[in-house]
């Protein structure tokens, strides 16, 4: 049924994949589409309490996959460019609590994805990235209402304004992060927390994730994202943006 993902059920617990591990699991058109219906088709489900998302592979998730996209101006450039917060929009809304299972890389778009879920244990040697100024276009995808509601404001815009990479450890210590553990450990303490979460009464945990939500909404106003689109889109045909991207592209190819 999906190109991209693998879903596995197992009693009132499902795990949601990225499964492109030889790319690096990135965030094409396709899974950000496929990660939308994935979302919709769990919320069909009365059975599911929990849902954890990972990556296949030796990472999380590269992040968004611009080379697939269409070009400013072309049909169907915004639906496209819109189609990452739609995708978050998705997963934040499903019924069941979503935790996010982080190793290797989670880069952009990831991160973003991460930022959906309601809670995150990555691995401790798990490493995380804002590339996006550096790539000529803004942080979209309502990532930073959801980051500045996880790590705060200040923060916020220093990670996405000089996009530096940032470990597990300064994950957590930021609020990012529910924990840590060993990569080694890292399935084990996912199953554990998913095993808590999902032994307990569905109504009364359904009722606190969304009272958080709603509480977290009125203080970070998730709604305007719905222009991060046209933020996207003024980034893409920029001629200085466009610079800044071929030289992010060029270094990365050199490394």
């Amino acid at each position: 049924m999906y190109k991209t993902l693998e879903i596995e059920r197992l009693g009132q617990t499902a795990s949601l994949w990225l499964n492109r591990p030889d790319k690096l699991n990135p965030l094409s058109l396709e899974t950000l589409e496929e990660l939308t219906h994935a979302a919709n088709e769990f919320n069909r489900d009365n059975t599911i309490k929990v849902i954890t998302v990972g990556g296949r592979g030796r990472c999380f998730s590269a992040g968004a996959d611009l080379a697939g996209f269409p070009a400013p101006g072309d049909v169907g450039a915004r639906e496209a460019a819109d189609a990452g917060r739609r995708m978050a929009d998705a997963m934040e809304q499903i019924n069941a609590v979503t935790i996010a299972r982080i190793q290797g890389w989670c880069i952009g778009g990831g991160l973003v994805l991460a930022a959906a879920c309601d809670l995150r244990i990555a691995a401790q040697d798990a490493r995380f990235s804002i590339p996006e100024i550096d790539l000529g276009i803004p942080l979209a995808w309502g990532g930073i209402p959801r980051l500045v509601r996880e790590i705060g404001p200040a923060l916020t815009k220093e990670l996405v304004m000089t996009c530096r990479p940032f470990d597990a450890l300064e994950a957590l210590g930021a609020g990012f992060l529910n924990k840590t553990v060993d990569i080694k450990e890292l399935d084990e303490a996912v199953d554990r927390m998913a095993e808590s979460i999902s032994s307990r009464p569905a109504f009364p945990i359904q009722a606190t994730k969304r009272h958080v939500d709603a509480v977290t909404a009125n203080q970070v106003g998730l709604p305007r994202s719905w222009s991060d689109a046209d933020s996207l889109l003024a980034g893409l045909s920029d001629p200085e943006c466009q610079e800044a991207r071929e030289r992010y592209v060029q270094a990365r190819s050199k490394s």
